[in-house]
């Protein structure tokens, strides 16, 4: 089967091609297939509403984006009904390390559970229900108006639905046939860097996760954050540079001569280390989509706007959209005639979602300053916040102690004759 053909999903027990400029009818379209596309294709299938995926990848491509999920954001994963099944393939990080100015200054309970973006994505599709079609082809066109919503397939094949879902992430396909534009608001606003991390003492390391935040704004960097994935030790840095900065080329050539330059605490908080060869860079531009509340068709994901990965709400915002969309308003949508502006712009004026998006933007621009920024008012908030852990550690320590010293066995008393 070649990649313009029309297959059942990976965990359906059979397959079945479809036949070239095959016309296809259903309530909703679903344009992407990573996490958010997914996820509402999962969703909706579950809920028994007919839907199409529309997807040219077989299985989700290794790309370099979310590599672990925390604690909030699986709480809203719990949402989606599919929680259980997408954590028990990933991997749980026990123990977490938080590292300030070059000393470990928290030690809690772990919430993170590490998973490379293409099996987590694979793993979403996988709860797909066999009822989905899952289209294996490349959209080239979309018309929309608010009765009916036409995506036409590379193969010919085409498909009209009540509702179009558009969750193709950063792709710029199909975006002008239908007058949406982006507004970008902060290009290359950071730089994520990722690495697999190994021990090199023939042990392991002192911690199953840390968090290590730059010492200064001179450094141009946010945070590095280490994670177990299974039995690799994976590595995401964070910094503030443009790509034709010439720190990302040496880092590339010699990650690990930079990292001990960037970090020099690091080795002395988890041990001797040595970088595997592969690095991977990714920047990343801050955008909002702009012309998106139009009949027929709505954005999810980062086909609507992108965060900052150093801030962490990539995911939150892939699943609250999902979510939202899913469990509010497509049932709603459905049960009534058309699909207008109005149905349309309540999905965009969802208090959940707008609190989400709000929150990841300010929470991207708030961590650039405060990594970043030299000015007083800043050297005020980081030197707060490094008070504010190092109290909330103690107390932590102090909490674990009083614990171990309440459920102590008792103390035996030892008789002369047992003395040695």
């Amino acid at each position: 089967m070649d990649d313009t053909q029309i297959l059942t999903p990976v965990n359906a027990q059979t397959s079945l091609a479809a036949a070239p400029a095959e016309a296809m009818t259903s309530d909703v379209v679903i344009i992407g297939g990573g996490l958010a596309g997914s996820l509402t294709g999962a969703m909706l299938g579950r809920a028994g509403i007919d839907c199409i995926v529309v997807e040219p990848h077989k299985e989700h491509p290794d790309e370099f984006r979310c590599e672990k999920l925390d604690g909030d954001q699986v709480r809203r994963l719990q949402k989606t009904g599919l929680a259980d099944e997408i954590l028990a393939a990933t991997t749980p990080d026990i123990e977490a390390w938080v590292a300030r100015r070059g000393m470990i200054v928290d030690k809690r309970r772990g919430d993170q559970h590490g998973t490379f973006y293409a099996p987590l994505v694979n793993r979403v599709r996988s709860l797909i229900p066999p009822s989905v079609r899952i289209c294996h082809a490349k959209a080239t066109s979309l018309s929309t108006s608010e009765d009916r919503q036409t995506v036409t397939l590379a193969n010919g094949t085409t498909i009209s639905a009540r509702l179009a879902v558009l969750s193709n992430g950063l792709s710029v396909a199909l975006r002008d046939q239908v007058g949406l534009g982006r507004q970008v608001l902060s290009p290359c606003h950071s730089i994520s860097i990722g690495f697999n991390l190994m021990p090199t003492n023939g042990g392991q390391f002192a911690c199953p996760a840390i968090t290590y935040y730059a010492k200064s704004p001179v450094d141009r960097a946010a945070l590095l954050t280490m994670f177990p994935i299974g039995d690799v030790h994976r590595v995401n840095l964070f910094v503030y540079r443009n790509m034709d900065d010439v720190w990302l080329r040496d880092f590339r050539a010699a990650p690990e001569k930079m990292l001990r330059a960037l970090m020099p605490e690091l080795e002395s908080m988890i041990g001797p280390y040595a970088i595997e060869p592969r690095v991977q860079i990714r920047p990343v531009d801050i955008f909002v989509s702009t012309g998106h509340v139009q009949p027929g068709l709505v954005l999810i994901g980062d086909a609507y706007a992108t965060t900052c990965p150093a801030a962490g709400n990539g995911a939150r915002k892939a699943i609250t959209d999902a979510e939202r969309l899913c469990n509010v308003y497509i049932p709603q949508w459905l049960a009534t005639p058309g699909m207008g502006v109005g149905k349309i712009s309540e999905f965009y004026s969802d208090p959940v979602k707008v609190a989400c998006d709000r929150f990841s933007f300010d929470k991207a621009f708030a961590l650039r300053s405060y990594s970043i920024d030299a000015s007083l008012p800043w050297r005020m908030r980081r030197l707060v916040r490094f008070v504010l852990h190092v109290v909330v550690g103690l107390a932590r320590r102090a909490r674990s102690f009083k614990g171990e010293r309440q459920v102590a066995p008792p103390t035996v008393p030892v008789l002369p004759e047992q003395r040695v």
